[in-house]
């Protein structure tokens, strides 16, 4: 892309080329200048490498075909190799006349644009990494001050300064620039100054030193802006409503939403800018054009938003394709939830044949699907935000993303409470006092659960209001408050029986028993998660079957019954690992662990640690897998 460094990359290996000897004959550079209003056409460069040939005046040939003639012959004659740079090139028309007629002498050549169709080896240039972006600006400023100690004072700064410069080294000159005229100036002022803006170009741009010290303009926005007006209105029109998707990389079927285009159609598109470099394919789906997933450089992001902000037309336009998107990602999110929830004698849900299918879509999308939930901020998205979040819950507790699932449902809470919606703001709250417990904030759980049950009882949504019910029951629970738990669960309990809801009827009884079991009623408890098992059964729920046979484990090993809580663990287990579902099957392998030390049986019950380990690797849950590992050495 535009900025990457492409000319000074090529101009830096001729002169180490040149100076290793590989060039005795000398170095042609032509600036094409492909991408300015008036770029340089092939009959002109060959005027200049002519002259830069000796062959001038009344040397030259009067038509044009004999200049090539004449330029090929020299190139020929020459026995010393000799390089030629031909930069920025815009189209293949520019540079192909001017190749020599042999294969003694090299070229480079420089460009925005992928050359497919011609058998030339071709480097892609990325951003700079984090590291190299870092080094780059500090040294910069030493070499024009070695006294200049802000990057070592300043590394947090210095970290985020590059960053908003996207690593992008023609942005990162500008700002090094900046910062050697603003010696006296910390490195966060200019951070603050471009995150109060907004628009890391417009900052930069206002500040560049204007060239550089070859002459070369330092400036942002007119590189993007050339890329950018090239394009044909198809691919200018995908590109700048692509820079309004949530998230930064993003699948073919959320940006073919975007542009109100069939997917086919969207992918060559994309395509197309790839090869403009103006959009990166970042990975594919085997064997579905639907499952690539692209990225956008955040300079060139920021430079499409702007576009759209720019103009009324062009704003009401980006504003229908967020809508879109979002109604994309609430339809495939609700699919992808209901194939998680799935158990034999539901609807099948559309597109996902399986978990997995659901899992992986899931994954992919993540980052915007989290960030498009957040578009609940704005009135205009709000509704469709929130169910968004809605369908993403279960799968952000699945993946144990609870930090994604305070955000979103901080702002749904916000954006429901706006809109008067208590049933809707009810819900937040209830989300939201999940995730909180289980990152260990359960005094704010307590008090969110409490919330939504309160606005669930005004709005007399009784269903609900046992859900809330229940979830603060987990949460006092955790804080010792266990008769009061006990009440809670009782209480959901009770209202799932009166709607006749015994799917969670069979989760409130699950619960209870966890609660009974705290205060020494074993029996009782035992009685309660085979309750919940049979109701699980019947509802044909394996995966919360599953933890009511755990848990029936727990109880059972209490009461001293160790052979009954294996077979419980293992009926347990085999479900967990059928779902996919590491972490639980990771506590479910804990427990057989500890039944079979309790059995005498420690070669089984280190087995099953190791097992525990594995299972929390692939739940990413590292410190867990450390303790299932320690508690297998321990048993050797």
């Amino acid at each position: 892309m535009g900025g990457i460094g492409k000319t000074a990359l090529a101009v830096e290996a001729g002169h180490q080329a040149r100076t290793q000897g590989w060039f005795p004959g000398g170095t042609l550079f032509v600036d094409l200048r492909g991408y300015d209003d008036n770029p340089v056409t092939a009959d002109q460069a060959v005027l200049a490498l002519l002259d830069a040939l000796g062959v001038r005046g009344p040397d030259l040939p009067p038509t044009t075909a004999r200049q090539y003639d004449t330029y090929r012959a020299l190139l020929a004659e020459r026995r010393d190799r000799m390089l030629l740079i031909l930069d920025n090139a815009s189209a293949a028309s520019q540079f192909l006349p001017l190749l020599p007629g042999t294969d003694h002498h090299r070229v480079l050549i420089t460009s925005r644009d992928r050359p497919h169709a011609l058998p030339v080896r071709l480097i892609d240039l990325e951003a700079l990494t984090p590291d190299e972006s870092a080094a780059l600006v500090t040294r910069a400023l030493h070499d024009a001050d070695e006294r200049d100690d802000r990057p070592s004072r300043e590394p947090a700064a210095l970290r985020e300064l590059t960053a908003l410069c996207g690593h992008l080294p023609l942005a990162l000159q500008i700002a090094a620039a900046m910062l050697r005229r603003r010696r006296h100036r910390d490195i966060a002022s200019l951070v603050s100054e471009i995150a109060e803006t907004g628009d890391t170009t417009t900052v930069l741009d206002n500040g560049s030193p204007g060239t550089d010290l070859y002459g070369r303009s330092l400036v942002l926005r007119p590189v993007l802006e050339t890329s950018y007006r090239r394009l044909p209105p198809d691919q200018a029109r995908l590109l700048r409503l692509f820079a309004l998707a949530p998230g930064a990389e993003t699948g073919t079927g959320a940006v073919a939403a975007l542009a109100d285009l069939e997917a086919r159609t969207a992918l060559s598109l994309l395509e197309e800018l790839a090869a403009t470099h103006l959009v990166t394919p970042v990975c594919s789906g085997e064997g579905s054009d639907s499952a690539v997933r692209w990225r956008l450089h955040d300079l060139v992001r920021a430079y499409g938003a702007g576009v759209v902000a720019g103009d009324v037309g062009l704003r009401e336009e980006g504003e229908a394709a967020r809508e879109r998107v979002l109604e994309y990602y609430c339809r495939w999110a609700y699919a992808a939830d209901t194939r998680l929830r799935w158990f034999p004698g539901m609807p099948e849900p559309e597109r996902f044949g399986d978990r997995g299918q659901a899992l992986a879509w899931l994954d992919g999308e993540r980052a915007g699907l989290v960030a498009a939930a957040q578009w609940a901020r704005e009135e205009r998205y709000a509704d469709t935000a929130v169910r968004l979040s809605v369908c993403v819950a279960e799968y952000l507790d699945w993946r144990r993303y609870f930090d994604d699932t305070i955000t979103i449902f901080r702002v749904a809470q916000q954006a429901t409470h706006r809109a008067g919606d208590g049933r809707g703001e009810a819900g937040a709250w209830d989300h939201l006092g999940i995730a909180l417990r289980e990152v260990g904030r359960t005094e704010e759980a307590i008090e969110a659960h409490t919330r939504a049950r309160d606005l669930y009882q005004a709005v007399e949504d009784h269903h609900r209001e046992a859900m809330a019910w229940n979830n603060l029951g987990i949460a006092l629970r955790e804080v010792g408050r266990t008769e009061e738990a006990i009440e809670a669960h009782t209480r959901a309990r009770d209202l799932y029986q009166a709607v006749e809801d015994h799917h969670r009827e069979a989760m409130a009884w699950n619960n209870l028993g966890i609660a009974l079991r705290e205060v020494g009623r074993t029996e009782e408890a035992i009685e309660a998660h085979t309750r919940a098992r049979d109701l699980f059964q019947a509802a044909r729920d394996h995966h919360l079957g599953a933890t009511a046979w755990n848990n029936l484990g727990n109880a059972l090993e209490e009461a001293g019954q160790t052979g009954e809580a294996i077979e419980a663990y293992g009926r347990a287990l085999e479900t967990y690992e059928e779902f996919e579902d590491w972490y639980r099957a990771g506590q479910t392998l804990g427990n057989l662990a500890l039944a079979h030390e309790d059995a005498h049986s420690p070669a089984e019950a280190r087995a099953h640690w190791l097992r525990a380990a594995d299972a929390y690797t692939r739940a990413d849950a590292p410190d867990r897998a450390t303790q299932a590992r320690a508690q297998a050495e321990r048993l050797k």
